[in-house]
């Protein structure tokens, strides 16, 4: 039996007019029917209708538009997942002789990681199948937190870390101003509110020291905890009420 969602969920666009169209692969994420990429699959296999014609890879929708999803079978319930990355592991798209976390963890459902952290960077990253959560957590114009536990190749006095809490320049962008707290001569938790690439070891060399250790703790309120290196756990309960609250995601 053929299975037809009808979706008709305001698309999300805090900063135009509801009638703006937006890629029909996006709104399918936003709304936690699939990920983009695979949003793209079910269009390029003929699955996919807007307002009862077959749609087509790059097309545009409003919040007027009906749109059918034709499936052999309902989609699958969100999971959630806190993973430990270690170093030397990549998020994704692993290089000649590099492994990514998708071929070392055996998570029990299809998942992906909810944006980075570089491959000599370790801790905490979201693993999930709802797509509405890379764009809800990762937008900068969200200010969603992100905590980190840095720590540099020699010891440092308060003004650096005064500094870099004001916010600093580097190349033409400057960091928005962040909660920085010292926990040793050579160590410091970094809150952020934006994930700029390889951002906090810049920011850290413009002041002439380097990172030594970069582990991320949290992310809004999922701690990595005692969670082992390599991995996961799930994210439930309140923890996940919580979570999806904050980031203003409807169950």
């Amino acid at each position: 039996l053929v299975h037809i969602f009808h979706m008709k969920s305001k698309i999300q666009n805090n900063h135009t007019e509801e009638k703006e169209l937006v890629r029909l692969n996006l709104h399918m994420a936003q709304t936690g029917v699939t990920t983009r990429r695979g949003a793209d699959e079910l269009i390029k296999k003929g699955e996919v209708f807007v307002n009862g014609k077959m749609a087509v890879l790059g097309q545009k929708v409003s919040e007027s538009d009906e749109i059918e999803i034709m499936t052999y079978s309902p989609k699958e319930p969100h999971v959630y997942f806190a993973y430990n990355k270690p170093v030397g592991i990549v998020t994704v798209n692993p290089g000649s002789g590099e492994k990514d976390i998708l071929n070392t963890t055996d998570f029990p459902t299809k998942v992906f990681p909810v944006g980075r952290l570089d491959k000599d960077s370790h801790g905490l990253i979201i693993m999930t199948n709802d797509g509405r959560v890379t764009s809800h957590l990762l937008a900068p114009e969200k200010n969603h937190e992100k905590e980190y536990v840095v720590k540099t190749d020699t010891d440092f006095n308060e003004f650096f870390l005064e500094k870099l809490s004001r916010g600093v320049k580097f190349d033409t962008y400057t960091t928005k101003p962040c909660v920085t707290k010292q926990l040793d001569s050579d160590t410091f938790s970094i809150i952020l509110t934006e994930g700029k690439n390889r951002q906090i070891r810049r920011m850290v060399s413009l002041f002439r020291h380097f990172v030594k250790d970069l582990k991320r703790v949290r992310i809004e309120n999922i701690k990595l905890g005692p969670l082992k290196e390599g991995k996961f756990r799930p994210i439930e309960g309140k923890e996940l009420d919580t979570f999806l609250k904050k980031i203003n995601i409807q169950k």
